[in-house]
């Protein structure tokens, strides 16, 4: 069995360069459009069908968990998007696949976590994804302290 993963693999890298390094670049692109959705895009799509149970009415109970049902599929659908497009890559480039394990359960003798990622190291689709998430923070952060107008502690001794 491993003598045709290798063959498969050599066979996947013989594509012209110029084919793969625009295979790379889409998928990057993707991701990145995937990554922007889940915070931005599947919470639009998931009130827009919620306001389209509501109909004229009042909000009812039926029109917030229709909103919730369908926001936790898409998040879903897109989280295992960005899974199949990063095990795609690193079938692409060749990287060699390790275990993905939550550290609580991994064994206690197993290989430290730093090890592991000093090795392998991150993909360009996961650095996206890590840059996604830290921009998306850092706005929710900037909305909340200047444009939420929520009654802090801080604001409301001033202006309330």
């Amino acid at each position: 069995m491993p003598a045709l993963d290798t063959a498969h693999l050599a066979a996947r890298q013989q594509g012209s360069p110029r084919f793969m390094a625009l295979k790379r670049a889409g998928m990057a692109g993707l991701t990145s459009f995937i990554a922007i959705n889940i915070w931005t895009g599947c919470p639009l799509l998931a009130l827009w069908i919620g306001s389209q149970v509501v109909g004229g009415g009042t909000l009812s109970m039926a029109a917030v968990g229709v909103v919730v049902v369908v926001l936790a599929i898409l998040v879903f659908a897109m989280a295992v998007a960005l899974t199949w497009l990063n095990n795609f890559y690193d079938e692409l480039t060749g990287r060699q696949r390790v275990e993905r394990r939550a550290t609580w359960l991994r064994s206690m003798r197993a290989e430290a976590e730093r090890h592991v990622s000093q090795r392998v190291g991150i993909t360009l689709l996961e650095r996206i994804v890590m840059i996604n998430v830290y921009l998306a923070v850092i706005a929710l952060v900037i909305w909340y302290v200047f444009f939420a107008g929520a009654p802090s502690p801080i604001l409301c001794n001033t202006h309330c």
